[in-house]
């Protein structure tokens, strides 16, 4: 995954966990939603498989 490419992401998921920590009212999804905003800021080599399953989950959810 190119650098340009996980940008939005990563802008994505900070402006989600910025909003869910200002509620201070963390659920199971939103756990999810800032543990993948660290997976995509930190660049891990896990990125990859967690890329193709956020990949797949909102092209199930947009029916592209």
């Amino acid at each position: 995954m190119s650098e340009q490419a996980a940008i939005p992401f990563a802008l994505i998921f900070g402006i989600v966990t910025v909003l869910l920590v200002r509620s201070r009212d963390v659920k199971v999804w939103q756990a999810v939603a800032i543990g993948l905003f660290g997976i995509y800021l930190g660049q891990t080599p896990v990125i990859f498989t967690v890329d193709s399953v956020v990949t797949w989950a909102v092209s199930g959810f947009t029916g592209t």
